[in-house]
């Protein structure tokens, strides 16, 4: 086909739709309407339009994690449009989520002369993204939006952001039919060597308390039948970092849930304990150890495996290093332990794991406070008793959600969605929209709390407005609960901004048309969630939360306080 004649915006979005983009999230705004204009009639893409930057960039977060392409935020204006989108990006940034962010820009001949809506977006998206560009030319507008989806996709995968100048949208130009995309994900991923799998598989073998931490490498691939295999050639136990508690089914035997500071106390011992850690996809990062050796056994012997190479021994010293795909490292290694002669040595640390995980699962329901009013504990086992084995979860940041984390299960990978190392609150139900639109088959259940809820409750419409049915619980003690407790515990009660003044959040759904529910006592709950599954539209359950039911978990912040 011979090159036609189009203009900037009818390009980028004809770029779009040769990258496979089906979904679009944006706000419309002036600087790209030439871009709005094509989508109009871009058969294959649906354009949900959103009523904040940020929330719509959590929305492209939740689709890239669900779906595992590109997520893609459209802000329609330059100057506030933009930089409403720095906060969605730099969640995007922490959680590794590929997010094509584009924006309309100044015009070229405008730049430097304090005009309206100005401010530096080449400069201002730097520090949480992979990479900004901004057009210089409309010629210039395919070879950029390619660029951007390979950057965001490329191992580690991240967020790209593509700033586009309103005179180079609207300029023509002569562009060739746009072509079909790479495969961005595998390149330059290398293959682990024969000697480090040897080195890795005897240090195993001989090891007497052995443990593996999966992380974000196991979960983003679906890597879980990798995971449990090495376990089970191994005979070890295998816990998750923090936020990832998906990588590995719920049900499997050698499972611990999640370990750190963050995690439960049978996961976390294991790691403590360990004579050999195998990191499996993971950084050994801030959620799971704090940087701390009080979290991990100093005297362990590491074996790192991580795509990212400047990641392996950055935090911890580490006995063998491989740079390689986790999966496929998993496979190999499963396949070297199962070889060699005598693979016993650890079969009374993971019977004592297994019988000490049953025993704290039966115990963490046992003890499950069922009293009035509703305390965390008791939800936790009246959410796990009533969330579908396929949902998807995700969660915001907040004590509440923090300890909901390992206290919910998961039984699939890519069934939990939180903020990760950015520790965001407002993130939770935006990501579920998100979510569902990727994988409109499975339930979507988004915890908050009411300050977090509060944020983004404008998005209401957006739900309402697509047919976007997700279940938004939230977890309503009228206060900022992880600042509170910190007042509570470590200034002696002086309070002061830890508490929220909110509507029933029931009522506030229905007036946008959305269901809503309500659960002021614990036995409400149960009934309450399964009404908001069921009544096909999008529901928010408003749970009363025991304001008094505080919890302090980065006890470590306050040492000198205490």
């Amino acid at each position: 086909m011979s090159p036609t004649s189009r203009s900037g915006g009818q390009a980028a979005v004809d770029t779009l739709l040769a990258e496979g983009v089906s979904h679009i999230f944006g706000l419309i705004g002036s600087a790209t309407m030439e871009m709005f204009d094509a989508i109009h009639d871009a058969e294959g893409i649906r354009y949900i339009g959103v009523h904040d930057e940020r929330t719509g960039t959590h929305m492209a977060d939740g689709f890239a994690r669900a779906s595992g392409q590109a997520g893609v935020i459209l802000a329609g204006q330059n100057g506030p449009g933009a930089t409403n989108l720095v906060t969605g990006l730099a969640q995007a940034k922490a959680a590794y989520s590929p997010v094509v962010s584009i924006a309309g820009a100044l015009a070229s001949g405008h730049i430097h002369r304090d005009a309206f809506q100005e401010v530096d977006q080449q400069a201002l998206f730097a520090p949480v993204t992979k990479k900004v560009s901004t057009a210089p030319s409309t010629d210039r507008i395919p070879e950029l939006v390619r660029e951007a989806f390979r950057v965001a996709l490329a191992p580690r995968c991240g967020p790209v952001q593509l700033n586009l100048p309103r005179d180079v949208l609207a300029g023509q130009a002569d562009f060739e039919p746009s072509t079909a995309p790479a495969n961005h994900r595998n390149e330059g991923v290398p293959a682990p060597s024969a000697d480090a799998i040897a080195d890795a598989a005897a240090l195993l073998v001989a090891a007497k308390r052995p443990v593996i931490v999966a992380g974000g490498g196991i979960k983003n691939t679906a890597g879980h039948a990798a995971a449990t295999d090495l376990a089970e050639a191994i005979g070890c136990p295998i816990v998750t970092s923090p936020g990832h508690g998906d990588a590995i089914p719920a049900g499997h035997p050698l499972n611990g849930g999640q370990m750190g500071p963050r995690g439960n106390p049978v996961a976390s011992r294991m790691v403590k304990e360990a004579d050999v850690i195998v990191a499996l996809g993971t950084r050994l990062g801030f959620n799971s150890t704090f940087y701390s050796y009080d979290n991990v056994n100093r005297d362990a012997k590491i074996i790192h495996i991580e795509l990212e190479p400047t990641a392996i021994g950055r935090f911890f010293p580490i006995e063998i290093g491989i740079w390689a795909d986790a999966v496929q490292t998993a496979e190999l290694l499963a396949v070297a332990v199962r070889k060699a002669d005598d693979r016993a040595l650890a079969e009374d640390w993971a019977a004592a794991f297994r019988a000490e995980r049953v025993a704290y699962l039966a115990d963490r329901d046992a003890q499950a406070d069922e009293s009035h009013p509703t305390q965390p504990s008791g939800l936790f086992k009246a959410l796990r008793s009533v969330i579908p084995t396929d949902a998807i979860v995700t969660m915001d940041a907040g004590t509440l959600c923090l300890q909901a984390t390992d206290a919910l299960e998961y039984h699939s990978p890519k069934s939990l969605f939180t903020p990760l190392d950015f520790g965001l609150v407002g993130f939770s139900f935006a990501c579920g929209l998100g979510a569902r639109l990727a994988q409109p088959e499975r339930p979507v259940i988004s915890l908050m709390g009411d300050g977090g809820f509060g944020m983004t409750t404008s998005e209401l419409s957006t739900a309402v407005d697509n047919g976007i049915n997700t279940t938004t619980i939230v977890m309503n003690n009228r206060c900022w609960g992880a600042e509170k407790a910190y007042q509570r515990d470590f200034f002696g009660g002086r309070y002061i901004g830890a508490d929220v003044s909110s509507p029933p959040f029931d009522k506030l759904a229905e007036l946008y048309g959305a269901k809503g529910f309500r659960a002021d006592t614990l036995a409400d709950v149960a009934p309450a969630i399964e009404a908001a599954l069921a009544c096909d539209a999008p529901a928010v359950v408003d749970v009363a939360v025991d304001p008094d039911a505080l919890y302090s978990f980065r006890r470590d912040s306050f040492k000198h306080r205490t």
